[in-house]
């Protein structure tokens, strides 16, 4: 039986994982992806974060949210340096 719950548990928590960050929306998200395709598709620095900041009006907070949620979602990858480059929309 408490197999069972930590495998529930575990289920739970991936398809958490995949959800949107609180408080933003799929139109938050399109967005994000237009502002990042206008910096190269690719975030590395502070130099690359801030520009997609100013162009959504996100916080750091959000933007870091939107970008682990396209990396769950399999629309960006990581990248050895560090970075991560968007792979749909525009950047694909």
């Amino acid at each position: 039986m408490l197999k069972k719950g930590v495998l529930t548990t575990a289920v739970l928590s991936l398809m958490a994982g995949c959800g949107l960050p609180q408080g933003l929306s799929l139109q938050d998200v399109q967005t994000y992806e237009t502002a990042v395709a206008s910096i190269g598709c690719v975030m590395r620095t502070e130099a690359d974060y801030l520009p997609v900041e100013l162009q959504t009006g996100f916080t750091r907070e959000q933007v870091v949210g939107l970008t682990e949620y396209e990396l769950a979602t399999g629309k960006a990858q990581k990248l050895e340096d560090g970075g991560v480059q968007l792979t749909t929309g525009a950047c694909a």
